[in-house]
């Protein structure tokens, strides 16, 4: 009887495999795949935060749309906003500077980005950061450190410019002598230094950039750039690091809390990393109670009021399922589920924290 039974379901599973694979049309890419989720749950509108932000971490060297920005910012209830397209290379953070206070004289901080290109000159970091003093005496409220050191730049002799390389070291100095912080952004997400595959988890991100990927015998490893992060982060301890988007390792929180530990002079910002946090709500929110006087408010996006409503909902709210992608892009499929954490971590995460750092600065003296 049970063969006989077995015998009829295969038989129907062939008549009808035709037709399955013409309702699915067989067409369809992954890329393409937009699926709309069925579940119906709670969804929280958060025009406003509980408490007044700082973003500490976005990019505003469109210069034409300042006034815009700020108008974003007011409608979010954001009172200052860190732009890191201040370039040191062709002097060209004087017109950031004042684009942005001709705008508004103290609702943006503007943050200098040293010129690697000049690694192979005498005294290089002496040098820059002399530059970089001078700067601070006309406004420059921080230092940026973009990826592109220790993975992309190189010397006159072809060598990779690491973190940690010597000639950089007086910068790092004169960043902590001056009561200025360096945010620094190093490596990217683990699923870039994988080969984009069938197993790899933003593989939609990679197909739409694939210039993105470092993986490859051409790029040093994710985990020999954090390497080289720490030591500066121990060389230097007079000088407060913010590690961006969550140290750059949201996927081992476990491990950031190791850096947190370990470094009373590091701090780190959330920017585009909540749908890394997101989809790890429990492990999250404790990682952020834990650490809430070391964890800042960011989020690379152009100032844009919705954008910043998506992390309102998620720090505030208990919403599940939420799609976190525009307030930055597509990072993967998946989607994430609100926190909703205490006012008094809030408040820190929000502005206290930023404020606190931001509080260092010694008027360039």
């Amino acid at each position: 009887m049970k063969k006989n039974v077995s015998r009829l379901i295969a038989v129907l599973h062939l008549l009808l495999l035709p037709v399955i694979l013409l309702a699915q049309k067989g067409d369809l890419k992954l890329l393409d795949w937009q699926p709309r989720s069925q579940l119906v749950v709670k969804q929280t509108s958060v025009m406003k935060p509980k408490f007044p932000v700082i973003d500490i971490h976005n990019h505003l060297g469109e210069l034409k749309n300042t006034a815009h920005y700020l108008s974003e910012m007011d409608k979010a209830g954001v009172i200052k906003c860190v732009s890191l397209d201040a370039y040191s290379a062709g002097d060209k953070y004087l017109n950031h500077l004042k684009a942005s206070q001709a705008v508004s004289k103290d609702r943006f901080l503007v943050f200098f980005r040293p010129d690697f290109g000049r690694i192979d000159e005498p005294d290089f970091g002496i040098k820059e950061g002399k530059k970089l003093e001078a700067a601070v005496k006309m406004g420059i409220r921080g230092v940026k450190i973009a990826k592109e050191l220790g993975l992309i730049i190189k010397d006159k002799s072809g060598k990779l410019v690491p973190v940690d390389d010597p000639r950089i070291d007086p910068f790092w100095e004169k960043c902590g002598e001056l009561g200025i912080p360096v945010l620094i952004h190093v490596s990217d997400p683990k699923a870039f230094f994988t080969p984009a595959d069938r197993y790899n988890e933003r593989y939609d991100e990679l197909g739409a950039h694939p210039d993105w990927s470092f993986y490859g015998p051409q790029f040093p490893s994710k985990e020999a750039i954090l390497t080289q992060r720490d030591h500066i982060i121990a060389r230097h301890p007079k000088t407060i690091f913010i590690g961006a988007h969550v140290g750059n390792l949201p996927e081992e929180l476990e491990r950031v809390s190791g850096w947190l530990d370990k470094y009373p002079n590091l701090y780190v910002e959330i920017s585009a990393r909540i749908s890394e946090l997101g989809r790890q709500p429990y492990t999250a929110r404790d990682f952020l109670i834990k650490y809430q006087d070391r964890v800042l408010f960011g989020t690379d996006t152009p100032c844009d009021a919705a954008a910043y409503r998506i992390y309102y909902r998620f720090l505030e709210t208990k919403d599940e399922y939420i799609d976190p992608s525009p307030s930055h892009h597509m990072q993967a499929r998946w989607m994430i589920y609100g926190l909703y954490l205490p006012d008094e971590v809030l408040e820190k995460i929000y502005n206290g924290n930023a404020s606190k750092i931001l509080g260092l600065y010694n008027g360039g003296k």
